[in-house]
């Protein structure tokens, strides 16, 4: 079965999910466009994914994807939690603040997490897809006899075949130039393949439809993925700057400016490697090492907490940002134009 006949789809489109950056708008208006639109429900309630899911509901009928977070659930520990914040009680300092008296799993994995199983089971979304790794094999059994299509993003052949073991339908195979948090099963072992690399070797090793995702952000890029083997594209920097998305204006600016050019991988800001654009944050952070940093997402409370002291004296350059390496080629667009323009933009480039 064709990937489009599989997600019930009229493009090879699907737009990434992005905590803090997808919306209900921004996931029906890319459904409605004959896409698949991506609600990111890693750091939602099973009350709060509940809700969006049903906010996209009411907006589209078409098919829509929701993702969930598949990390190892965070081991607290209390004397490392404290050294990170006592290495960044001076940048606190600096805008009048204290850090936070302690750190908190901000939100769960879904690995941990039944009661959100259970939404996805009595909501039955079209689709869903896993990041960070895999959820037990019942689960994933479960939703594919709700009717519900499975995804897993992989970053490594390794990883390929536990998916597909696993008995998903449909894999992303993401590159390190993708924007936001790697989708990597165990950050020790990162391979750090580029996406044409690890769309071609996942393509090869699996008989499973492939979706390409990091870096995409036209048609060229669309039909280059789709010669390598892929089925799809996942695309999420390139949706940033429509009018739908949840972007404020500091974000929308910089991805407009010269920070676009700057993008940098790093685990010091949520305890799992991510890229995003290069500010103060990802310097200073960078800069203490990772010798005492928090599980992932403990870390990420320290992280919001000072990126939060800092935009309460109006300084945002210790804001998070996620992009990916493309993002200089973001376009200020209507979501429904942009398909429409990257469309076109596939066509031309398969000479059609």
């Amino acid at each position: 079965m064709s990937v489009l006949s599989l997600l019930k789809i009229q493009h090879p489109i699907i737009q990434a999910p992005m905590v803090g950056v997808s919306t209900p708008e921004l996931v029906a208006a890319v459904s409605n466009a004959g896409a698949l639109g991506s609600l990111a429900l890693g750091a939602s309630t099973p009350v709060q994914a509940e809700a969006m899911i049903r906010a996209t509901r009411a907006l589209t009928s078409a098919p829509f994807s929701v993702n969930l977070f598949c990390h190892r659930p965070a081991v607290a520990d209390t004397a490392r939690e404290a050294g990170w914040l006592t290495q960044l009680q001076p940048l606190f300092a600096e805008f009048g603040a204290q850090p936070p008296a302690q750190l908190n799993e901000i939100y769960d994995s879904f690995l941990a997490n039944e009661d959100a199983l259970n939404v996805l089971l009595k909501e039955r979304p079209a689709v869903a897809s896993f990041h960070f790794g895999l959820p037990p094999k019942a689960w994933i059994t479960a939703l594919k006899a709700a009717g519900i299509v499975t995804l897993a993003c992989v970053t490594s052949v390794e990883e390929t075949l536990l998916a597909e073991e696993a008995g998903v339908d449909a894999l992303v195979a993401q590159g390190v130039e993708a924007g936001g948090h790697r989708g990597v099963f165990d950050t020790t072992q990162d391979r750090l393949l580029g996406t044409f690399a690890v769309t071609s070797l996942v393509a090869h090793a699996s008989s499973l439809p492939v979706i390409a995702a990091g870096g995409i952000m036209n048609g060229a890029g669309i039909a280059a993925a789709l010669q390598l083997g892929a089925s799809a594209v996942q695309m999420g920097t390139a949706f940033i700057l429509t009018p739908e998305s949840a972007a404020n204006a500091h974000f929308r600016a910089a991805l407009l400016g010269e920070r676009a050019h700057h993008t940098r991988v790093s685990p010091a800001i949520s305890g799992r490697p991510a890229r995003g654009m290069v500010n103060r944050l990802f310097d200073e952070l960078d800069a203490l090492g990772a010798g005492n940093l928090p599980d992932y997402p403990i870390a990420y409370d320290a992280a919001k907490a000072l990126a939060a002291a800092a935009s309460a004296k109006g300084d945002m350059d210790f804001a998070v940002q996620w992009a990916g390496q493309g993002a200089p080629l973001a376009r200020e667009l209507p979501t429904a134009k942009l398909i429409e323009v990257l469309m076109e933009e596939l066509r031309v480039a398969r000479g059609a």
